[in-house]
């Protein structure tokens, strides 16, 4: 063995002179490019524990008993300091609970020595059954506890001295031993190496990305869902809207039709002869102002479908109103029928003039006999007055029946030309109104394909930096654990045994040769030796 050179527990050869050196050299010999741990080693011994505990006795009682240390309470270190020792006091009134264990995790981060310590004996009785429960607890909760003493005292009593030789026995062994230091180094580094591998996993497994990346995700999938909803609802919404508007349509038309020639015909029904000539230009009239109200109704309801279907455009208007072509009515007389009417009219009047001229003679004879021919003349009379009065109202009522046909003929125009009408009308906005709706959802699909852009962006850098966790995390945790390893290996952690020192089982020439290495900085056999 050269002097001054020692063997670690994992078979790496170190400086033996100073123990901060020596503990930084072998994990620099492990993980070369790891930064030692960032705090100040302070000469004071941290005494804490559990509120109620008498940690502010303890540390008195102490440091009246060993003034050549210092003992202070958490308090009184700053940050990035950490003490030589920590004595960790409890009551003796109950055990050690998950809490508490927290708390002493925290208070012995980055340092080796522990001293447990159960206050209050001079009141509590069963402390001893304390002092086990709590060792055990300790033990089972780090087996890093498991070599810390374990002390009763009374420190503040209510009566009689204070009873604290055994801590101060145990708190100045823990101060004299002269591998404290080393211990303490190896206790940081390690504190140091678990932040590490900690840091490595959580930026691997990343809470925080993980959260994010399913927020995006579910955003992602929301504003796509969005959009199809979107666009089916508005795809349903006009194909509803226009069913509807040509049934509305279409019945509102026939409607109006229905009352024009209800219109019409009551009017062709009490025509005058006077009249009939004007009839024709009021019924073209009417039929007119029946097809400018269909459009006009028809241009509101349709302009109101397209704010229902949330695309308002101006619908083209239409280049000229459509006309109803109706011939003119057939009121020339035919000479069939008027034969007839005039056959009808003189039999009519004859059969009257016979029947008068039969009762008036008779009445006449008995009266005057020259007034037979009075009475002649009165018949024939009326019979031509009869004649003339049924060829006239014969006539009438033919031209009226022939009125009111042409009306239901025109009538029936109309509702052909008012149907074509909204059928046109509808189908050019159905039309246009597609062509809206699908210009705002090209819109929206822009918009939308934007966003999801930007999602997808950020995923593929959530991706990117998930993989460059796991990377680094491959490339830095072998050297990182196996400096673990060995920093555990010198500390002699429960369950970790130390590896063979090359002095006690080769030759004096083989032990002056450092220990061989893998290729990743791992020392050989080292997974061997921590098994």
């Amino acid at each position: 063995m050269v002097a001054g050179l020692r063997v670690t527990a994992g078979g790496i050869l170190v400086s033996g002179g100073d123990p901060i050196a020596q503990v930084d050299a072998l994990v620099a010999a492990v993980a070369p490019d790891l930064d030692p741990p960032a705090v100040h080693r302070c000469d004071v011994v941290l005494v804490t524990g559990p509120w109620m505990a008498g940690v502010s006795a303890v540390a008195t009682a102490l440091q009246g008993r060993l003034p050549q240390h210092k003992f202070v309470e958490s308090t009184d270190l700053g940050p990035g300091e950490v003490p030589m020792a920590v004595v960790f006091v409890v009551s003796a009134a109950a055990h050690l609970t998950a809490s508490d264990c927290a708390l002493l995790d925290a208070a012995t981060e980055h340092t080796d020595a522990v001293v447990g310590v159960v206050s209050k004996i001079d009141v509590h009785r069963g402390w001893r059954e304390v002092v086990d429960a709590n060792r055990e607890a300790l033990a089972a909760h780090s087996p890093r506890y498991g070599r810390a003493p374990w002390v009763g005292a009374a420190a503040l009593p209510d009566a009689g001295e204070p009873d604290v030789d055994a801590l101060v026995a145990a708190v100045s062994a823990q101060l004299d031993d002269p591998d404290l230091a080393r211990r303490n180094r190896l206790r940081a580094w390690e504190s140091r190496l678990q932040t590490v591998k900690r840091r490595f996993d959580r930026d691997v497994e990343g809470s925080g990305r993980r959260a994010r990346v399913e927020a995006l995700r579910e955003e992602r999938s929301t504003a796509l869902q969005r959009r199809r909803q979107a666009k089916s609802e508005r795809t349903i919404t006009l194909r509803g809207q226009i069913q509807q508007a040509r049934v509305q349509l279409s019945h509102s038309a026939r409607n109006q039709c229905a009352t024009a020639r209800t219109e019409l015909q009551e009017h062709a029904a009490g025509l005058s002869r006077r009249d009939m000539s004007g009839f024709e230009a009021h019924t073209r009239a009417r039929l007119d102002e029946v097809v400018a109200e269909v459009s006009d109704g028809t241009d509101t309801q349709l302009s109101d479908v397209a704010q229902a279907v949330g695309v308002p455009v101006d619908l083209p208007a239409l280049e000229k109103m459509p006309e109803v072509d109706v011939s003119a009515p057939p009121l020339k007389s035919r000479r069939q029928e008027t034969w007839l009417m005039i056959v009808l009219g003189v039999g009519f009047g004859l059969g009257v003039a016979l029947t008068l001229s039969r009762l008036m003679s008779g009445v006449v004879s008995r009266l005057n006999p020259a007034l037979a021919v009075v009475a002649a003349v009165v018949c024939v009379a009326i019979s031509v007055a009869l004649t003339f009065l049924v060829i006239n109202i014969r006539a009438l009522l033919h031209d009226r029946a022939l009125l009111d046909r042409w009306a239901g003929d025109a009538t029936a125009s109309l509702r052909s030309v008012v149907e074509e009408l909204v059928a046109t009308r509808v189908l050019v906005a159905e039309s246009v109104l597609s062509k809206a709706l699908l210009a705002h959802d090209e819109a929206e699909n822009a918009q939308a394909s934007a966003a999801v852009g930007v999602i997808d962006t950020e995923l593929r850098e959530h991706a990117l930096a998930a993989a460059r966790a796991a990377a680094a995390r491959d490339r830095e945790m072998p050297a990182v654990a196996a400096a673990l390893r060995a920093v555990r290996a010198e500390l002699g952690e429960p369950g970790i045994q130390p590896a063979e020192s090359p002095a006690e089982t080769g030759d004096g020439d083989e032990t002056e040769k450092p220990a061989s290495r893998s290729e990743d900085g791992d020392p050989s056999g080292a997974s061997e030796s921590l098994l």
